[in-house]
């Protein structure tokens, strides 16, 4: 089953209302990119189990346009999606920020295998897949930042994939409520620079994103 012509129209119509209404800018390619996207998805989750998300009307919202409400907020020019599964994220981002790099990062030989197929149908040269465990990611330069959405609490995210970013570099972590529980838990090494809440177009439901740094006095330990 793909996407009918009347469904195309709606979601393409969709990602662009729900691009203005985010400050975001696109154009005809990024949005023929964004459907061409999805149309991947859609295909390869019945599958491969991309995502638990199966109702296809409900993809341009919390796929698309959840994925680039965080990209007013991203600082830095090479960044990793830890946990990437289908690329949420990292996918929508790399399509709208193309002079950044974004390392799609995954265990699963299943999810990388589509993201791999994703980066070469859509000519995604500022994306690189690792299909490994995060723990034994160890890239030469680290990154400017680490982004991921639903991959674990906050302490958790630092104690597997902290050793990715910069001492400078930022975490950039997708939640829904305010987890004011893990917040109040933040390894003494780490502060909360922001919190962002996030209006995705669209979208039920509270979204927020929190962005961690390094204390500075731990910088040049």
């Amino acid at each position: 089953m793909s996407f009918s012509p009347s469904q195309l129209d709606r979601y393409l119509d969709e990602i662009k209302t729900g691009c203005r209404s985010l400050g975001i800018e696109t154009n005809g390619d990024k949005l023929a990119a964004y459907i061409d996207y999805l149309t991947l998805f859609e295909k390869w989750n019945r599958a491969y189990n991309l995502s638990a998300i199966r109702k296809s009307d409900d993809m341009p919202g919390k796929h698309i346009l959840d994925s680039l409400s965080v990209l007013p907020h991203l600082q830095g020019d090479t960044f990793v999606d830890v946990g990437s599964g289908g690329g949420l994220p990292g996918i929508p981002l790399a399509i709208s920020l193309p002079d950044k790099h974004f390392t799609l990062l995954d265990a699963n030989g299943k999810k990388t295998r589509f993201l791999f197929q994703v980066k070469q149908a859509l000519k995604l040269d500022n994306v690189s897949v690792e299909n490994r465990r995060v723990e034994e990611f160890r890239p030469e330069i680290p990154f400017d930042g680490l982004i991921c959405r639903a991959y674990s609490s906050i302490n958790g995210i630092i104690d597997t994939a902290g050793h990715l970013h910069a001492k400078e570099g930022k975490i950039f972590a997708m939640k829904g409520l305010i987890p004011t529980d893990e917040l109040s838990e933040l390894q003494k090494h780490y502060i909360v620079e922001a919190i962002k809440k996030l209006d995705v177009p669209g979208v039920t439901g509270e979204r927020n994103l929190i962005v961690l740094a390094m204390r500075k006095k731990l910088e040049n330990l």
